[in-house]
């Protein structure tokens, strides 16, 4: 999913690539999706980039482009479904806090992830975004690997230290 903000660079090239052989690979469908949320730095020139690139690396893809915002309304229904079913909450960490909380994450050697410091906060200044609820001390199961026999990852809900 790159980024429409420019060229094409090395991360996205490598995701896109890796992408494409395991849908070659197992005869599936590689689908582009374009990550064009940020309007502000998101042109039609930058996505005209992105595909000459991949076009240059000799990938394909099935389908059309999908561009990320054309999803939102699919997006918002389920942050709203989330957040209904207590599965997430509200954040009303402004910039600058979120901004503090990475800089003491990095000073003390804590990876750079959010710390939950808005789970229980009821300010209403910055209402817009809301957070997937995780408890730190269970797993968290997803049904997401095709290539396990149960067809089910078991990932820990803890933070990695750098």
């Amino acid at each position: 999913m790159p980024l429409a903000t420019g060229f094409l660079h090395i991360g996205g090239a490598r995701t896109a690539l890796f992408n494409w052989l395991f849908a070659r690979h197992h005869r599936g469908r590689f689908l582009l999706r374009i990550e064009d949320t940020d309007r502000a730095r998101s042109t039609a020139a930058a996505v005209a980039a992105i595909l000459d690139g991949l076009r240059w690396l000799g990938l394909d893809w099935d389908g059309e482009v999908v561009m990320q915002s054309d999803r939102a309304p699919r997006h918002a229904a389920a942050a709203q479904e989330l957040l209904a079913t207590g599965h997430a909450y509200r954040c009303y960490c402004s910039a600058e806090e979120l901004a503090a909380m990475r800089d003491r994450a990095k000073a003390e050697g804590r990876t750079l992830l959010y710390d939950g410091a808005a789970a229980t906060s009821r300010r209403a200044a910055y209402p817009k975004t809301a957070r997937r609820r995780s408890d730190s001390r269970r797993r968290a199961r997803r049904h997401d690997d095709p290539r396990s026999r149960s067809g089910h990852v078991t990932v820990a809900n803890q933070q990695p230290t750098t």
